[in-house]
C-alpha cells in the first residue's frame, strides 16, 4: 500500500485535473474545484493507487478515521466527487465502481513533485456564497453576459421559470464577480420566507447584520450607504413586492451597491435590466444526431453527466444520442427536469423513460391550462419523479419538506421517522433521494448538510399537507431543534465561540421556522416558549441581539398570558432579554427589570448558574450606568456566590468585576492588585469560556482593564505595550464582543490620551465596523463621541465640536454613562478652546455632579483641571488655582500620576502668568521627574517644554 504522508509531497494529474493532496487543492486547468475535504480524501486515495480496487472500508476508515459511520456517506461523497470531475463528458471517466466492494480510478494518472514557487494563496474573500458542487453546462454565454451588464446596470434580474437554472447562473456571476467589490457578494436565499415583512431582515442576517431598532430598512441603509457590494436576492416570485421595495432602497439610498436578483417574474423597476435565461439547447426534431453531435448541445451534456452519476457504465453512443436528445427536447430544456429524468436510468434506461414521457406517465396533478408550457412539464415532471417513488421515499420525501433551509442527516432521522419508518429507513431514503436528485448533498463542510431543491420542496410540502401529516411533522420539527439547542446550551461553556458556532449558526432558519409554527394558529405555544429560551444562546453569540430581544419578548408576552407556566424557562428568557437589550437600549429601566425578575427566579429555583448570571448582568447595567458603587454590591454578591459553590472560573471573573468598579471608584492601587491577583492565577484552557454572562476572555479583557489602570498611575509605556498586546489577542481570538471591549475601554481613550490621533482613527474605524453591524448601540454611541473627540483635537476645535455636542446629546439618551465623565471633560476642554466657557462650565459641572452623585470619581481631576481651565479664561485667576490644586490632590489621593502631571502642568503655566517661574519649575519638575516611561507622549512633551521654559538660568 501506498504511504499515505509520502504521497504527500507529490502531485497527481489526469485530464485537465491537477491534485496537490498536501494543500487540499483540485485544479482543473489554472481554475480551482470546489469540493470538500472528505471527498478530497476520498479522491487522493483513490489516485495513488490507480487501476487498483479500493475496498470500502480502506476508504471510510482513512476518511472517517476512528469513527463508525453509514455507508450511505461514502457514496455522497463519491457522487459529489463524480459531479466535480465533469464524469460524463467525452474522455471524461475517472471512478469506477466494483459492485458490493469499492471503487477504482480508471482514468491514466501520472505522478510529479510539485512546483516548490506555488502561487501565493488568494486573500480572502468577503462573501457568504454557498460551495458549487457540479459544473455549469451551457450557461458561459449568459454569465459573460451578466458580468458585462452589472457593472453597467444597478439591478440585473434573471427571469425565467422554475427549474430552469436561474441560481445556478446568478451564483456563478456572483462568484466571477467578488474582486470587484470591496465588501464583498453575498447571497440572500428568500426561498424559506413565508411572511414577505421579513425580507428587511433576511437580507440583515445575510449581511451579517444584527438590527437594534424596529426601523430595520433604516439600519440596512445606514449600513449600505456606503458600501461597494453585491447583493444576490434569490427565489423573489412568492414575496416579489417586499424584494421590489427592499431593492429600490437600495438603489436609491446605497449607491454603490448592485443587485442582482433571480425570480419567475420581474421587479418592475425602473432600474432593472431583464436577462431572460432560455432554456438549454437540444438537438432538432428534424435531426438524427450522433453522439459527437448531441454533446455539442449542452441539453445533453448535462442529461449525460448526470446520468453517469447515477450510473456510472452509462456512454453515450451513436444509438443512444437520438432518444437522449428526444428526451431534453420533451423535456423543453428544463435544467431540473432534465436532471430528474437522468438520474431514474438506473431504473428504467433511456427507452422506457422516452415513452414514460410520450405517455404522459402519470402526471396526475397538471399546472395551470394558461401557465407557459415549461412551467406544466416542470411539473409533470416532478409528478412523474414522485409517483415513481416508493412509498417510503414519498413519505421521506414529504417530511423532508418541512425543513426550510439545509439539514443534516440526525434531523432527518428525528423528523422523518415515524410509523413504520425507522431511522435506517430514513438514511436510506435519503440516499436515495439524493441518487435521484430531489435532495442535494453539500459536502464541502466537515457534516454533510442536505437540502430540496426550492420546486422539489414546494411540490413536497403541497404533498405533505394533502397527506394530513404537516402537523405532526411541524412538531417534531420544532420538538428537534428545541432538543437540539438544549444540548447546544450544555456544550456552551465547553467550546470557543468560533468552535460552538461553526455546529449551530446554519440552524438558524429551521429554528426561525420552528418558532413560526409554534407561535401560529394550530402550532403549540408552550413548545415556542422552551425553543425560545433554547434559542437565546444562538441568537445572541450570532450577534442577532434585535432578534434576540424580540424573541425573547413574544415568548414572554405568552408566559405572561399564562396563569402557570414554567418558572425556568422564564428565567431563561428574562436573562437573554437582560443580556441583549442592555447593548440595543442602554442599561435602563428594561435591563433592571429583566435581571431582577431573573434573580428572582433563579434564587427561587436554586438555579446558581443563572443566579451568577443575574447578578453579572445588574453589575454590567449599573457598571455601564455609571453607578460603580452599586455595581461594586452586585461584585461582592458574585464574588460570595463563586466562593459559596467552589467555582474557581467565576470566583476570577468576579475579582476582575470587583476591580473594575474600584477603578472606577477611583481606588486605583487596590484595583491594580486584584487585576494582578486574578490575573495570575489564570488559567487559559481552564477558565477562558466558563463565564456567568456573555462570553469574553477573562484574561485579555483583564489585561486591558490593568492597561488602563497602568496609564493613569504613569506606567505609560507599560500600559500601552500591554493594551497593544490585548488587542493583538483580541483580533487573534476573532471574538467581536472581546474585541470591541478592549477597544472602547482601553485602545481607543489611551490612543487619545497619549494624543496618538492617527491610530484613534484606525481604532475607533476598528471599533464601529462591527458595532454598527452586530447592534452593539451603546459601543456604536460611544465610537461617535471618541471621533468627534480625535476630529476636535486634529482639525479646527469648532469644525469638530458641533459633531462632539450631538455625539455627547445622544450618549446621554443610552443611559449608558460609563465613560460620561471622560467624555464630558474633553466636551468642556473643546468648549473651552472654542471660547464657550458657559456651556463648557455647564458640561464639567453636570460631569462633577456625577462624580458626587456616583462616586464615578475615576476622571474627578480631569474635570477639577477643565473647571479651572474654565475658570481661568474667564478671568477669576484665584478660583482657576483652587481648582488646579484640588485637581492635583485628587489625582496624588488616588495614585493617578497622569492626572497629576496635567494638574500640575496647568497650575505651573498659571503660576508662570503670575510671575512665580521658580515655584512653576520645582512643582512642575518635581512632578515630571516622577515619571520613568512615556517620554514622547504628548503630556510629557508639554511638561517637558514647560520645563524648559520654566527652567532658571544658570549663574
Amino acid at each position: 500500500m501506498v504511504d499515505a504522508s509520502a504521497s504527500r509531497e507529490r502531485a497527481y494529474s489526469f485530464g485537465p485535473f491537477r491534485l496537490l493532496p498536501s494543500r487540499q487543492l483540485l485544479m482543473e486547468g489554472e481554475r480551482p474545484v470546489r469540493l470538500g475535504n472528505r471527498s478530497l480524501e476520498v479522491l487522493t486515495a483513490l489516485v495513488e493507487r490507480p487501476g487498483e480496487l479500493v475496498t470500502k472500508r480502506e476508504l471510510m476508515a482513512r476518511v472517517w478515521p476512528g469513527a463508525i459511520v453509514e455507508e450511505a456517506n461514502l457514496r455522497v461523497h463519491v457522487a459529489a466527487l463524480r459531479k466535480a470531475l465533469g464524469e460524463g463528458r467525452p474522455g471524461h471517466r475517472y471512478v469506477a465502481n466494483v459492485s458490493g466492494r469499492g471503487y477504482r480510478f480508471v482514468a491514466a494518472v501520472e505522478r510529479s513533485e510539485p512546483v516548490l514557487a506555488a502561487q501565493s494563496p488568494a486573500a480572502p474573500r468577503m462573501h457568504n456564497l454557498p460551495p458549487s458542487l457540479m459544473r455549469i453546462i451551457g450557461r458561459a454565454d449568459t454569465v459573460g453576459a451578466l458580468l458585462r451588464h452589472l457593472p453597467q446596470h444597478r439591478i440585473v434580474s434573471i427571469v425565467g421559470p422554475g427549474g430552469i437554472g436561474k441560481t445556478t447562473v446568478a451564483l456563478a456571476a456572483a462568484d466571477a464577480l467578488m474582486s470587484a467589490y470591496d465588501h464583498g457578494t453575498w447571497f440572500v436565499d428568500l426561498a424559506p420566507l413565508r411572511d414577505p415583512r421579513l425580507v428587511p431582515s433576511t437580507l440583515a442576517f445575510a449581511l451579517g447584520l444584527t438590527i437594534r431598532s424596529q426601523d430595520i430598512v433604516r439600519d440596512l441603509m445606514d449600513y449600505l450607504r456606503d458600501k461597494r457590494l453585491l447583493i444576490l436576492l434569490d427565489n423573489c416570485e412568492h414575496v416579489i413586492g417586499a424584494a421590489a421595495a427592499m431593492a429600490e432602497h437600495i438603489i436609491t439610498g446605497a449607491p454603490g451597491v448592485h443587485i442582482l436578483v433571480t425570480s419567475r417574474e420581474p421587479l418592475r423597476l425602473r432600474e432593472e435590466h431583464l436577462h431572460r435565461l432560455p432554456p438549454l439547447k437540444s438537438p432538432s426534431s428534424r435531426s438524427n444526431p450522433t453522439a459527437a453531435e448531441a454533446l455539442s448541445f449542452p441539453a445533453v451534456q448535462l442529461f449525460v453527466e448526470r446520468a453517469t452519476a447515477s450510473r456510472d457504465d452509462f456512454e453515450l453512443g451513436d444509438v443512444e444520442a437520438p432518444i437522449v436528445s428526444d428526451i431534453c427536447r420533451k423535456l423543453d430544456g428544463i435544467a431540473l427536469a432534465i436532471e430528474l429524468a437522468a438520474a431514474r436510468i438506473d431504473a428504467f434506461g433511456i427507452h422506457q423513460i422516452s415513452a414514460l414521457l410520450d405517455e404522459g406517465f402519470p402526471l396526475k396533478t397538471q399546472g395551470r391550462r394558461t401557465a407557459p408550457a415549461r412551467q406544466q412539464t416542470l411539473a409533470a415532471t416532478l409528478d412523474w419523479s414522485y409517483e415513481l417513488l416508493s412509498e417510503d421515499e414519498r413519505i421521506i420525501l414529504r417530511r423532508l419538506a418541512i425543513f426550510a433551509g439545509d439539514f443534516t442527516l440526525e434531523s432527518a432521522c428525528a423528523v422523518a421517522a415515524g410509523g413504520h419508518i425507522a431511522g435506517p429507513e430514513v438514511v436510506g431514503g435519503v440516499e436515495n433521494l439524493v441518487a435521484k436528485s430531489l435532495v442535494s448533498a453539500d459536502v464541502s463542510g466537515v457534516a454533510v448538510r442536505y437540502r430540496l431543491l426550492d420546486t422539489t420542496r414546494a411540490y413536497a410540502i403541497a404533498k405533505l399537507r394533502e397527506s394530513g401529516e404537516a402537523p405532526r411533522a411541524s412538531r417534531a420539527h420544532a420538538e428537534f431543534y428545541r432538543d437540539l439547542l438544549d444540548h447546544a446550551q450544555a456544550e456552551w461553556t465547553r467550546r470557543s465561540t468560533d468552535e460552538w458556532l461553526a455546529i449551530y449558526r446554519q440552524e438558524v432558519d429551521n429554528i426561525r421556522s420552528a418558532l413560526d409554527w409554534a407561535f401560529s394558529t394550530g402550532g403549540d405555544p408552550a413548545i415556542g416558549v422552551s425553543l425560545s429560551a433554547a434559542a437565546a444562546v444562538l441568537l445572541f453569540d450570532l450577534g442577532q441581539l434585535y432578534a434576540s430581544v424580540a424573541n425573547a419578548e413574544r415568548a414572554l408576552a405568552v408566559i405572561e398570558a399564562e396563569s402557570r407556566h414554567d418558572l425556568r424557562n422564564e428565567m431563561r428568557l428574562r436573562s437573554a432579554l437582560g443580556a441583549s437589550v442592555v447593548y440595543t437600549q442602554g442599561p435602563g429601566e428594561a435591563t433592571d427589570a429583566a435581571w431582577l425578575r431573573a434573580l428572582e427566579l433563579a434564587t427561587e429555583l436554586g438555579e446558581a448558574d443563572y443566579e451568577a448570571r443575574a447578578l453579572w448582568g445588574l453589575w454590567n447595567a449599573r457598571l455601564y450606568g455609571g453607578a460603580p458603587r452599586i455595581a461594586l454590591g452586585f461584585a461582592e454578591r458574585f464574588c460570595n456566590l463563586a466562593a459559596k459553590l467552589g467555582e474557581t472560573p467565576k470566583l476570577l471573573m468576579g475579582e476582575r468585576l470587583i476591580a473594575i468598579s474600584k477603578h472606577y471608584l477611583g481606588e486605583q492601587a487596590e484595583a491594580k492588585r486584584i487585576l494582578e491577583n486574578m490575573l495570575s492565577r489564570y488559567e487559559r484552557d481552564l477558565h477562558r469560556w466558563h463565564t456567568a454572562g456573555f462570553r469574553v476572555d477573562h484574561r485579555i479583557v483583564g489585561r486591558a482593564n490593568l492597561a488602563r489602570i497602568l496609564w493613569l498611575q504613569g506606567a505609560l509605556d507599560q500600559a500601552r505595550s500591554m493594551s497593544q498586546g490585548s488587542l493583538a489577542d483580541a483580533h487573534a481570538l476573532g471574538h467581536v464582543m472581546t474585541l470591541q471591549y478592549v477597544l472602547s475601554e482601553t485602545a481607543i481613550p489611551l490612543a487619545l490620551l497619549a494624543g496618538d490621533l492617527d491610530a484613534a482613527g484606525r481604532l475607533i474605524a476598528m471599533l464601529l465596523e462591527p458595532a454598527t453591524k452586530h447592534g452593539f448601540f451603546i459601543w456604536e454611541v460611544c465610537g461617535r463621541c471618541f471621533e468627534a473627540i480625535r476630529l476636535v483635537r486634529s482639525t479646527n476645535v469648532k469644525t469638530g465640536l458641533p459633531l462632539l455636542r450631538a455625539a455627547v446629546r445622544t450618549l446621554r439618551q443610552t443611559g449608558f454613562e460609563a465613560h460620561s465623565t471622560f467624555i464630558l471633560s474633553m466636551l468642556a476642554e473643546a468648549m473651552c478652546d472654542a471660547g464657550e466657557i458657559e456651556e463648557g462650565l455647564i458640561a464639567v459641572d453636570e460631569g462633577l455632579a456625577r462624580c458626587a452623585t456616583y462616586e464615578d470619581r475615576w476622571c474627578m481631576s480631569e474635570l477639577l483641571r477643565v473647571k479651572g481651565r474654565l475658570a481661568w479664561a474667564e478671568g477669576s485667576i484665584a478660583a482657576a488655582e483652587e481648582n488646579f490644586q484640588e485637581a492635583s490632590a485628587w489625582a496624588r489621593r488616588q495614585g493617578a500620576l497622569s492626572w497629576e502631571l496635567r494638574a500640575v502642568t496647568c497650575l505651573a503655566q498659571l503660576r508662570y502668568r503670575s510671575g512665580k517661574i521658580p515655584e512653576a519649575y520645582a512643582l512642575l519638575s518635581s512632578v515630571y521627574d516622577r515619571f520613568t516611561e512615556g517620554h514622547e507622549t504628548s503630556d510629557l512633551r508639554t511638561a517637558r517644554a514647560w520645563i524648559a521654559t520654566l527652567r532658571p538660568d544658570p549663574d
